[in-house]
This record gives C-alpha cells, sequence and structure tokens, in this order.
C-alpha cells in the first residue's frame, strides 16, 4: 500500500502556512477541514492552506508538496487512530471509536490516489470554493531517473 509524505523542496512552506508540516510526516489532503468555509475565509496563510495544502497527520500542519511512499500495515494502524483521535480533538466526534471509521476512509481515499503512482512520484492540491462545496484537484509531478553526474563533484582529491 502506498501513502504520501510531506516534502519541502526550500522554507517556503514555513513562511506561508500558519503551522507547516514536519518533512517526512504521512499526509493526506485533509479538504474536510474546509468543508464549512466560504470566500469570507479565505485570506492570508488560511488562503495559502485552503487553496494549496495537504495535512500533515502528526503536526495538523500543512505543506505544498507530497511524495508517494510504500507504508507498512502497522504504520496505518496507528495513522487511523491519530486521525480518528485529530476529529475528536478538533471537529467533537463524540469518541475515537466513532471517528475510527470516517479516518479509516480518509486514508483509504489518500491510498487509492497514490495506487497507480510509483514511489516517489509528487503531488499537489488546488482548491476551489464552487456552488457544490470545495473542489478538489489533483497533479502529479512524475519521478524523472537521475544519473549519479547531476549530484556528484567530479574531481582529483590529490589537488
Amino acid at each position: 500500500m502506498k501513502l504520501a509524505r510531506a516534502i519541502h523542496f526550500d522554507e517556503s512552506d514555513q513562511r506561508v502556512y500558519a503551522n507547516p508540516a514536519r518533512t517526512g510526516e504521512w499526509c493526506i489532503s485533509g479538504g474536510f477541514e474546509f468543508s464549512n468555509w466560504t470566500e469570507a475565509d479565505l485570506a492570508g496563510k488560511a488562503r495559502q492552506a485552503f487553496a494549496n495544502g495537504w495535512l500533515g497527520l502528526e503536526t495538523g500542519g500543512r505543506v505544498t508538496f507530497v511524495a508517494v511512499t510504500l507504508i507498512e500495515p502497522g504504520e496505518l494502524e496507528a495513522l487511523t487512530h491519530a486521525l480518528a483521535q485529530h476529529f475528536v480533538t478538533y471537529y467533537g466526534a463524540p469518541s475515537q471509536e466513532a471517528a475510527a471509521p470516517v479516518a479509516a476512509e480518509e486514508l483509504a481515499q489518500m491510498a487509492e490516489l497514490c495506487d497507480d503512482h510509483t514511489p516517489n512520484t509528487l503531488l499537489t492540491v488546488a482548491r476551489e470554493i464552487t456552488e457544490a462545496g470545495v473542489r478538489e484537484a489533483f497533479r502529479v509531478i512524475e519521478a524523472q531517473d537521475a544519473g549519479l553526474e547531476q549530484f556528484a563533484i567530479h574531481g582529483d582529491l590529490e589537488s
């Protein structure tokens, strides 16, 4: 099974999100956070989180890029538990037991999104408010084969 982890190419997420996700943490779309938002809610860093942010499952922070990665079954169980607790803590779910099926469904949707992509494929999300609610669109950036010469510096150690 595959899910996605937060990835950073520079420090920009530290500036554009009120609460940036940590590099390497597991992420989901997290669009549910915006289900009751209106245009009036879209200002400043909240607008950026709405428009382009994936939800980090450890920090509750946002990140612009995620990378598709393999996940172990035990990790998925822990994430389901943590997301269910997030629903209790921040959204008023009556209990973890009641929230667990919803958390499992959110993670299953993310796994489905990642399923057709090879590891290291990058994903972005774009959201907009429509008359029918929040609409999400996903962009896929395929991993490119990179030769060692792109990263290695060749030279003479004697000089």
